[in-house]
């Protein structure tokens, strides 16, 4: 089959592999029809998630047609058009049992290399990295999906594969990035990063009661399409101070809540950028937390900060002074995208909301690399791209 391929730091390639094949009874084979390339693919394009190796197979986004189920899956049959999430999960650990998927004690085979990292192992992933469980991934023909009675929704009958593929992740985390805040009516929330998940952090914000969003973003294209598409207001941070904008928009009490949909390779002009990248290029931090640094000191007096951007390992300049003294509390956390997924699928069904506003770019599997090399450089206004197989 094809399948793209981790070659090196910015280096991806679409090559012939092995079909994947049933290991274990709980296992399935799934035809994939749709898989998109995610912001977090970016931090492994760009080589700042360790443990990946040449020839691993990217993507965590993905949907298909079941061809093959073990004999332990008995919810699943062949021909069903399923959308699977990107923690892998067991179901029955004490972690599944309290539906925090994505800190399943069981899926991840490597669980010892997180160990060291983050003092305790995370889910297994699908398409990222050895740390994860270095299981393959959904930018391919087809994918083995361990644990295949716990994690697939079916999808019903007229939907097509744009209204549920997001189902798999950006939707459930930028749902889990709102419903985090603690939400009440008249609440304003910051949403930091108006890439794909920002863009549905806002749309959800919404959903559950907001009464103003406000993201934050440096690209015009984004920002647009967070007024248009998802009715936030806007800050471009290359143009205006954000602390300062935002104190003026709330009347100086900051937001009720802020959400961090950036992560590790947050910008920022200036001085703060330029300390950031250099510490980061000489491995004295892993992480760039700008993002993060900026949320906490603008929310507001005992409120909360939402962090749903990935992070990979250490972070400098961390304001804990600011979260102890001001009663701050914070929330994060991979997505538990299991116990997202339907309840969104009834929203999308009921018209809540439409997925599929974010989709700037579909391309064949084949053009993969082009794909990442259009989203990474934020080229003809790519907010997000669909592959299809």
């Amino acid at each position: 089959m094809k399948a793209n391929c981790w070659i090196d730091k910015q280096t991806v390639r679409v090559d012939e592999v092995p079909d994947p094949k049933i290991l274990n009874a709980r296992d399935a084979i799934v035809r994939v029809t749709s898989t998109a390339i995610c912001g977090s693919d970016l931090h492994l394009y760009n080589g700042f998630i360790p443990t990946m190796e040449r020839g691993d197979i990217l993507g965590h986004e993905f949907m298909g047609e079941v061809m093959e189920v073990g004999r332990g899956v008995s919810n699943l049959k062949v021909g069903d058009r399923v959308v699977v999430p990107f923690p892998i999960a067991c179901g029955t650990c004490n972690a599944c049992k309290a539906e925090a998927y994505s800190v399943c004690e069981n899926s991840n085979p490597n669980a010892w290399m997180a160990e060291k990292m983050f003092g305790h192992s995370p889910a297994g992933i699908f398409g990222y990295s050895h740390l994860t469980g270095g299981y393959a991934g959904g930018q391919a023909e087809f994918v083995r999906v361990p644990f295949a009675n716990v994690g697939p929704l079916k999808v019903p009958d007229g939907m097509t594969d744009e209204q549920v593929l997001f189902l798999s992740d950006i939707l459930p985390t930028g749902y889990m990035g709102a419903e985090m805040c603690d939400i009440k009516p008249g609440d304003v929330i910051a949403v930091w990063g108006a890439g794909p998940v920002g863009q549905f952090a806002i749309a959800s914000a919404y959903l559950l009661g907001a009464e103003r969003v406000i993201a934050i973003d440096r690209f015009e294209y984004r920002l647009r399409m967070a007024r248009e598409k998802a009715h936030a207001e806007t800050i471009n941070y290359e143009t205006a101070d954000v602390y300062e904008t935002l104190m003026e928009m709330t009347g100086g009490r900051g937001p009720d809540a802020c959400i961090d949909a950036v992560g590790l390779e947050a910008h920022a002009p200036g001085i703060v950028g330029m300390y950031d990248r250099a510490k980061q290029a000489v491995m004295s931090e892993t992480d760039r937390p700008i993002a993060l640094r900026e949320a906490i000191m603008a929310c507001k007096n005992g409120g909360t900060v939402s962090v749903i951007g990935v992070y990979g390992g250490f972070i400098d300049k961390f304001p804990m002074g600011s979260v102890m003294n001001r009663s701050l509390t914070i929330k994060s956390g991979q997505c538990h995208v299991q116990r997202y997924m339907r309840p969104l699928l009834e929203h999308i069904q009921n018209g809540d909301i439409d997925p599929t506003f974010i989709i700037t770019h579909q391309l064949r599997l084949d053009e993969a690399p082009k794909g990442y090399d259009i989203f990474v450089n934020k080229e003809d206004e790519c907010v997000k791209v669909v592959l299809k197989p």
